[in-house]
């Protein structure tokens, strides 16, 4: 790989030269060019002057700045953006340390690896790395890349050093109106049940990271070369429309998950036995209580009646012994 950048990380009073390279590649992704439906021919951009109505030569090509809603466009050279006072120009400043869970995902943007640039930076650049590692921390500073200043992340991973672009604050859009006026109240059963559907997910698969829209578009267009109708293998139709029955959806998902998987199927989710459970010992406990009781009951009476007996013969005892004494 080529490096895109080189900069130097300034981390205190340590200086440590550093190259760039990208980490992802756009050109993997599918992408399509515009077309002339009438012929097919390729309809491009060509860059044309404004006031000119003419083409123009790449060398011919400046920048500009629009400020303001004006229709004012100002020129810019190189010379005058390298005269910027950017220290962030060559130098990406560490200017805190944070949690990485404290960085907004949406904030999130490009990443790059970052090599050493220099035999010199080989000890400083294991430093910070092993330094983050083991304070559990990520990197916050500022650098100038392709001619904007943004805010960048830098972090270990597998033994080097990642930077990642971040937005700026500004950048990330309030929420207004995306939440619904009236919130939706759901149920603590729907919530387990829902909770049951998350853990009959699994694992990602090697199929789950598999771009199988680019071998899909492939096929129709090997198809269309050879004058033939695309082939697809036949998939599990997803179904579709509105749920209505939000716990017995969670329910059949879960059996659909667990049949995806080979599993055997069990006929509720967790919540569903945990409820019939709960509901069985309910049951048994009230039986069992009103056996007590009626047995109770019963010994009570039974003790009152031998009591009651008792009580009866010992006052015809008491009344014949009267009568023979007189």
């Amino acid at each position: 790989m080529r490096p895109t950048a080189k900069f130097s990380i300034s981390f205190g009073l340590v200086t440590i030269p550093v190259a760039a390279y990208n980490a992802t590649d756009s050109s993997a992704s599918v992408s399509f060019v515009r077309i002339h439906t009438a012929d097919g021919g390729r309809v491009r951009n060509q860059p044309v002057c404004s006031l000119e109505d003419v083409e123009i030569s790449p060398d011919e090509i400046g920048r500009g700045y629009k400020p303001g809603d004006g229709d004012t466009v100002v020129p810019l050279s190189d010379e005058d953006l390298d005269a910027l006072p950017l220290p962030t120009a060559k130098t990406l400043t560490i200017l805190a340390f944070v949690a990485g869970g404290d960085i907004d995902p949406l904030q999130m943007g490009k990443g790059y690896y970052l090599g050493i640039d220099s035999p010199a930076a080989a000890k400083p650049y294991v430093l910070l790395r092993e330094a983050m590692e083991r304070h559990q921390r990520v990197g916050l500073g500022k650098i100038a890349l392709h001619g904007r200043e943004t805010l960048a992340m830098i972090r270990p991973m597998e033994g080097a050093l990642v930077m990642q672009v971040l937005l700026w604050p500004h950048q990330i859009r309030p929420m207004d109106g995306v939440l619904p006026e009236r919130q939706a109240e759901v149920a603590p059963n729907e919530v387990s049940a829902a909770e049951a559907l998350m853990d009959s997910f699994g694992e990602l698969s090697e199929d789950d990271l598999h771009d199988h829209y680019r071998e899909a578009l492939e096929e129709i267009v090997a198809a269309k070369l050879a004058h033939r109708e695309p082939e697809f293998p036949a998939g599990e139709e997803q179904p579709a429309g509105q749920v209505m029955d939000l716990m017995a959806a969670l329910q059949d998902s879960v059996r659909a998950a667990k049949r995806s998987r080979g599993e055997d199927e069990e006929a509720e989710p967790r919540s569903g036995r945990t409820a019939k459970k709960s509901a069985t010992k309910k049951t048994a406990a009230k039986k069992a209580t009103a056996t007590k009781s009626a047995s109770a009951t019963a010994s009570k009476t039974a003790a009152k009646k031998a009591t009651a007996k008792k009580t009866a013969a010992a006052k015809k005892t008491a009344s014949r012994g009267g009568r023979r004494a007189g």
